[in-house]
């Protein structure tokens, strides 16, 4: 299984780099077919606070993953009117995981992934999603089959739980999510992120 997420400059790291870190556990504990890669346009990429870090793999090459998350940033309208880094991403949701959090779910908007489904964003990108034509929901997390948002920075556990769970199985979102939950609530943070993805599990499978 491999996984993508999509970080374009200007990127907030809490949004790309928790979801990276959680989604590696696998790897850590030895699971050889499991892999997850920064994908992005440059082979460098500047975040919102001047971290600098490097892609590992291209846009066309995140195209072909199982799952691809987009992360947010300053500035994500620009990736928009970008036609050359938008027309690099096609993807399916037919055969792929497809999430996004914050601003990230106007990347998805305009790339036709959301059409008329409720979506969820950040409060600051709120408006312009909006504008985008996303019916926009009060909520940290929904999904609509192969196709999930989530709104603000540390949502990205329940996206990476999504994923673990839908690819992996619940034990394997319930393990990661233990690993990196504050130690003394462990217990509430595994039952609040899997109150958001069990319901994702009646009705699809991995």
């Amino acid at each position: 299984m491999h996984i993508a997420i999509l970080t374009f400059d200007g990127f907030n790291e809490l949004d790309s780099l928790i979801a990276y870190g959680m989604l590696n556990r696998l790897s850590m504990l030895g699971d050889r077919d499991w892999h997850v890669s920064i994908a992005s346009p440059t082979a460098r990429v500047t975040s919102m606070n001047g971290l600098t870090i490097e892609s590992q793999i291209d846009l066309e090459q995140a195209n072909h993953a199982d799952a691809v998350l987009f992360g947010s940033g300053m500035k994500t309208r620009e990736v928009a009117q970008n036609l050359d880094i938008m027309s690099q991403i096609k993807l399916d949701p037919a055969r792929q995981l497809i999430g996004a959090q914050c601003s990230g779910t106007f990347l998805m908007a305009k790339l036709g992934l959301i059409g008329s489904l409720p979506a969820c964003t950040d409060l600051t990108s709120k408006p312009w999603v909006i504008a985008a034509g996303v019916d926009v929901v009060n909520q940290p997390f929904i999904t609509h089959g192969n196709i999930a948002t989530a709104g603000g920075c540390l949502s990205a556990q329940y996206l990476s739980a999504w994923v673990l769970a839908r690819l992996k199985g619940e034990e394997a979102a319930r393990e990661v999510l233990h690993y990196f939950a504050p130690v003394g609530e462990k217990e509430e943070y595994v039952a609040r992120g899997l109150r958001h993805v069990i319901p994702t599990l009646l009705t699809t499978s991995p």
